[in-house]
């Protein structure tokens, strides 16, 4: 395949996190064509672990309201990259905070996808965050006001993914890959 060309971008709205231009593209066989983009600093998403006392891992899930969809949709905790330089790590731990109450000892990246490759540049960061302890909640905006926190076992996470009762792709990558990632530790356990 042929290299594509980047021109450049008219901003047609800037937004407090994301813009939106018209990118202008040149295609290998010289067309030159125009595509509309969401140019964003990016996004994390936490899966949150706790033990409970006979060693089940549980996770802590929020319902929130989404604008988009009018309606409250269960997720792992999660935010914008809206602080400039911010590391993603240190985001994903003050988003977990924010919307949960809880700061993590260990915060481990599963993974780093593109949520949406055909409308926008987003990268968004999910970890797996460990060692748990309670700091107390600090929520921002109307809809982390009104979330409901809740924890229940991961098994029983990854169950709702299946069913689509879950259908958050953040949530559904974090929690298929956090349960991946805890069982590799249970095999590798002496």
């Amino acid at each position: 395949m042929g290299s594509f060309q980047h021109l450049g971008d008219q901003l047609i709205h800037s937004g407090y996190i994301w813009n939106v231009v018209v990118g202008e593209f040149v295609a290998p066989n010289g067309e030159t064509f125009t595509r509309d983009i969401v140019r964003s600093p990016g996004a994390v998403a936490v899966v949150p672990i706790r033990y409970d006392d006979q060693g089940v891992p549980q996770v802590i899930l929020v319902k929130q309201f989404r604008a988009a969809f009018n309606a409250v949709i269960i997720e792992v905790p999660a935010g914008m990259r809206d602080v400039p330089g911010e590391l993603p790590e240190e985001t994903a731990l003050r988003e977990l905070i924010e919307e949960t109450g809880f700061s993590a000892e260990k915060m481990e990246l599963l993974h780093r996808f593109y949520p949406s490759t055909g409308m926008t540049d987003s990268v968004l960061h999910v970890y797996l965050a460990t060692g748990l302890t309670e700091v107390g909640r600090q929520a921002h905006g109307p809809e982390e006001d009104h979330m409901e926190v809740f924890e229940i076992p991961l098994a029983l996470a990854v169950g709702m993914v299946v069913s689509g009762e879950i259908a958050d792709a953040k949530s559904t990558i974090g929690l298929l890959l956090a349960e991946r990632r805890l069982n590799a530790l249970d095999v590798a356990a002496p």
